[in-house]
């Protein structure tokens, strides 16, 4: 088995390369720069390089591979261009006769359109996949445990012992590692049965802000309490990360939480038949916290 990974320089898709390697594949994985060769070949893979807004290159690089694990680019200078992109590795993929894609669309999809232009984009995007005679799955997975390493949240960690994150305390959240999510998109490549699914995933523990800072404070052994970082505050602090419109952007999303009464489903209650389908580990809160310690508490 020959497997294209997109996106493996980043946390989101960089596990695909450790899970696939386990199940015995060749893994290629597409970078846009010669400076990320050493870490992918470090992790095991081939390092290819190749830019997704050059349809020839796609085509080139898509020859003689059986499955591609996708992810479209986080910060595209212009995240319009993230369908065009997306275009080219598809139409590559079908004319190389490419088994499957696995798409890891990073966060839950609407099911309809919301006038959020990042979010229309990817509706746009699963239906050229799913239009386009590829085999496919889409894995769509709810919040990161990686996003509590970012600069809105780490920082209030080892400061002043809080749990820093934009969503509401009362809003339930099904954490997912993003291992978890790289072994259920390897898991999806290998099975056969699946050829035109589309999978919401999540960890399996619902968790409110307090049972989050609860189940984080048991692995890093220190006592944490959840903070709901205001919106404005967010916008600030991502400003340097992403610029001030994406900041923005964001900061609007997570108001719009803030100030909501009742608040939208972020686990999947039915992972147990989603794990049936794609047998792996489940990663805990605690279990996470316990293994990355070292990045909150020095």
């Amino acid at each position: 088995m020959k497997i294209l990974v997109f996106g493996a320089t980043g946390s989101q898709q960089f596990h695909v390369i450790a899970e696939s390697k386990k199940k015995g594949a060749e893994v290629f994985a597409a970078t846009s720069t010669e400076k990320s060769f050493e870490k992918l070949k470090q992790a095991g893979a081939v390092p290819v390089l190749g830019d997704m807004s050059d349809a020839a290159r796609m085509l080139e690089i898509t020859k003689g591979m059986d499955a591609i694990a996708f992810m479209i680019p986080a910060s595209l200078p212009n995240p319009f261009d993230g369908l065009e992109f997306s275009k080219n590795v598809i139409d590559a993929a079908k004319e190389n006769g490419v088994k499957k894609i696995v798409w890891n669309t990073s966060a839950w999809l609407d099911d309809q359109k919301t006038g959020i232009p990042t979010d229309d984009l990817k509706l746009d995007i699963k239906d050229y996949l799913t239009e386009s005679g590829v085999d496919y799955v889409i894995i769509q997975p709810t919040l990161y445990m990686e996003n509590m390493q970012g600069g809105f949240c780490a920082p209030f960690v080892a400061r002043e012992k809080k749990l820093s994150y934009p969503t509401p305390q009362a809003m339930p959240v099904g954490w997912i590692a993003s291992r978890d999510v790289s072994a259920l998109v390897v898991e999806a490549i290998y099975n056969s049965n699946l050829k035109a699914d589309s999978l919401k995933v999540s960890g399996l523990e619902n968790l409110k802000g307090n049972e989050l800072a609860e189940q984080f404070s048991k692995g890093v052994g220190e006592q944490i309490v959840y903070y709901t970082l205001p919106a404005p505050e967010l916008e600030k602090i991502l400003a340097s990360f992403v610029g001030e419109a994406g900041a923005a952007a964001v900061a609007s999303y997570y108001q719009g939480l803030q100030n909501a009464s009742e608040y939208p489903s972020k686990f999947n209650p039915g992972m147990n038949d989603i794990l049936e389908k794609l047998p792996i580990e489940m990663t805990s809160v605690e279990a996470w916290s316990r293994e990355n310690k070292g990045f909150f508490i020095q």
